[in-house]
């Protein structure tokens, strides 16, 4: 019996094995995207981190910027879209998952020019989505706010007005550029005391803080007292941002920017095997394992956004 069992477990350390009936190439495939997942999740649990510790120490207000002002605008489109252009953004990568499943099943069919078809689309989506993040990077980076950076702990604080809203008077948020009254899409370089002069002049002007609350034209400048204006901030950089914490810019750009990574990887990916499948190549070969394979980074790639966008932009 003892002689059996070792006979046994020499037959299975022999090799050739394929658990699960999985190739090599699908084995580590699920490895990388495991390692990957863990990475990515490393990133998500860390911005909560910065998130919830962005806080006021007495009041326990939230200093962090809300992510529906801060995108809140649409290509083309005037006025105020809170995460519209995010949400489609997402609707297309979404889209992307669906023509690829299309381009493996066919795959499966040996069906050549469907998949050819079905890959196409796919790559489409994959390059339109990265052309709405590079939009949505540029528009992010020149800002369309401003705001003052203050010398207590380096505050940022945006410019806000007064308004009547359901006949009663309030104030909101607006802007530098508002306050100028200059063109919010041109480049400027206004210096602290020219914001302040005007902001002087204009009474119905004041400010908004970090934590939310809104002071008056009055106000301000007694707050302006105690907390010195430092410059005016146009747009965001790795330094310093219009939004607010440094750490909002700096989680925008890293988090973002490493799935941005991943799309175009997985799009360069999905070019070379749209030439192969042209060329006939898996034809050839009697199986589109190649598609399935480059189709589990793709949908992979697309349910990371769905928690990026979740988490980041929602939350």
């Amino acid at each position: 019996m003892e002689e059996l069992e070792n006979n046994n477990h020499g037959e299975a350390w022999k090799g050739g094995d394929r658990p699960f009936k999985s190739s090599y190439g699908k084995l580590m495939m699920w490895f990388f995207l495991i390692t990957d997942a863990l990475t990515f999740s490393a990133f998500l649990v860390s911005y909560g981190f910065f998130r919830y510790t962005a806080v006021e120490p007495v009041t326990e207000k939230s200093l962090w910027p809300v992510p529906e002002e801060v995108f809140s605008h649409f290509p083309f489109l005037t006025g105020e879209h809170p995460l519209l252009f995010v949400a489609l953004m997402t609707f297309i990568l979404i889209m992307s998952s669906v023509t690829m499943v299309l381009a493996v099943n066919y795959g499966h069919k040996m069906q050549k020019k469907k998949v050819v078809l079905w890959l196409s689309l796919t790559i489409i989506g994959g390059a339109t989505f990265l052309g709405s993040q590079a939009w949505e990077w540029g528009h992010f980076i020149h800002g369309d706010k401003g705001a003052i950076q203050l010398n207590r702990n380096l505050e940022v604080v945006h410019i806000a007005k007064e308004d009547v809203i359901d006949g009663k008077d309030t104030m909101v948020l607006s802007s530098v550029y508002e306050l100028m009254n200059a063109d919010k899409y041109g480049h400027h370089d206004f210096s602290i005391d020219t914001v302040l002069n005007q902001l002087r002049e204009r009474p119905s002007f004041g400010i908004r803080l970090a934590n939310k609350d809104y002071k008056s034209n009055l106000e301000t400048f007694e707050y302006f007292e105690t907390s010195e204006p430092l410059e005016i901030i146009l747009g965001a950089g790795l330094k310093k941002n219009e939004y607010g914490t440094q750490d909002f810019g700096d989680c925008f750009f890293f988090i973002t920017g490493f799935h941005g990574f991943h799309v175009f990887s997985g799009v360069i990916i999905l070019i070379v095997i749209l030439i192969n499948v042209i060329k006939g190549t898996y034809q050839r070969r009697g199986h589109y394992e190649m598609v399935e394979k480059v189709g589990l980074y793709w949908h992979f790639v697309d349910l990371v956004w769905v928690f990026v966008f979740t988490f980041f932009y929602l939350v």
